[in-house]
């Protein structure tokens, strides 16, 4: 009998630094129903705080939830951890999709890059989601001092601002930060450690739905803030381009700025096939396969790309996508 495969399970990837309220709010949300047939990869039980009554049963470093939550402990690297949750659905416990938390003090790209080019991993998951978690009390003094902040917020999809509760202050100059460094990213404010749980989960959209159907902010968003290095950049393409194009000018974009393009995600009309959006999604030079939606968003298509990193120049970046586009549609004699 012919197996049918699996698709690979969505994961979301939730980060931030050190003390920005990662822990409280993975604590929070193991206690909700609406984590179940979710899969949880955890640093350490010890921090959560796990009450007893909560725990149905455990093996090793698997632990089942009265939720219908499956809480796996990361020992020693991504492929294991999710080797061990896949091993446990193959044995009939099923969940729809993976929660991994990083630690406060590591670059998440590593992760990122893992999710997206390693095939063992490529087999089993596909990253949906960035949830970068922001301190609302000392988010500012961080941002100023750590570079490593600094990059994560630029790889968001969503920004999570914690701790509002305990701030006295005005967080407008936070938000404007956040905002000017990663304009795409909605921020979610979380109270008492808790949020809905769709901001995790996702629910019925995804990231490339909500960056078709935001209002498009048209302009590169350049900033003076002393220690920003990362900006962003924003186009709205009016025609389609053509897939060998479209595969060109990632590759161009990879070659020439590497590490500092901290993200890369879009939406995206193709030539060949204009009513279904093909979906982008880069960190770096390591991008996912360019895969496609049966149908846009919208009724209307728009197609929208969306860039953070460190010398980006939207100029240079629309005259490469159409220099190329151009150079490919004369040599297909259309």
């Amino acid at each position: 009998m012919t197996q049918i495969p699996i698709a690979p399970v969505p994961m979301t990837v939730i980060t931030g630094f050190l003390g920005s309220g990662k822990t409280t709010l993975i604590a929070a949300l193991l206690r909700r129903q609406e984590l179940a047939n979710t899969a949880v990869i955890i640093n350490e039980f010890g921090e959560i705080g796990l009450d007893h009554e909560l725990i149905e049963s455990s093996e090793e470093d698997l632990v089942e939830l009265s939720t219908g939550c499956l809480c796996c402990v990361m020992r020693g690297d991504l492929v294991d951890a999710v080797h061990r949750l896949m091993k446990k659905r193959g044995s009939g416990r099923g969940f729809e999709r993976i929660v991994l938390e990083t630690t406060g003090l590591a670059d998440p790209t590593p992760i990122v890059h893992a999710a997206m080019a390693d095939l063992t991993l490529r087999s089993h998951v596909v990253l949906d989601r960035v949830v970068v978690t922001v301190d609302g009390m000392n988010g500012l003094a961080t941002l100023n001092t750590y570079g490593e902040s600094r990059k994560q917020v630029g790889l968001a999809d969503i920004l999570l601002l914690t701790k509002t509760d305990l701030v006295t202050s005005d967080t407008n100059l936070l938000t404007e930060r956040l905002t000017a460094m990663n304009p795409d990213a909605p921020i979610v404010r979380s109270v008492l450690g808790g949020i809905d749980p769709v901001v995790i989960t996702g629910g019925a959209t995804t990231w490339h739905e909500e960056i078709q159907l935001k209002e498009f902010r048209p302009a590169s968003h350049q900033h003076n803030h002393q220690h920003d290095d990362i900006t962003s950049v924003s186009l709205e393409l009016k025609t389609p381009v053509p897939a060998v194009a479209l595969t060109l000018f990632l590759q161009a974009m990879a070659e020439t700025f590497g590490a500092d393009l901290l993200r890369l995600k879009g939406i995206i009309q193709v030539a060949e096939d204009p009513e279904k959006p093909a979906i982008l999604n880069g960190v770096q030079h390591v991008f996912h396969s360019i895969r496609s939606l049966d149908a846009w968003p919208d009724a209307v298509p728009r197609s929208r790309l969306v860039m953070i990193g460190r010398g980006l120049t939207k100029n240079w970046i629309e005259a490469l996508l159409d220099t190329i586009t151009e150079e490919v549609i004369e040599a297909s004699g259309e």
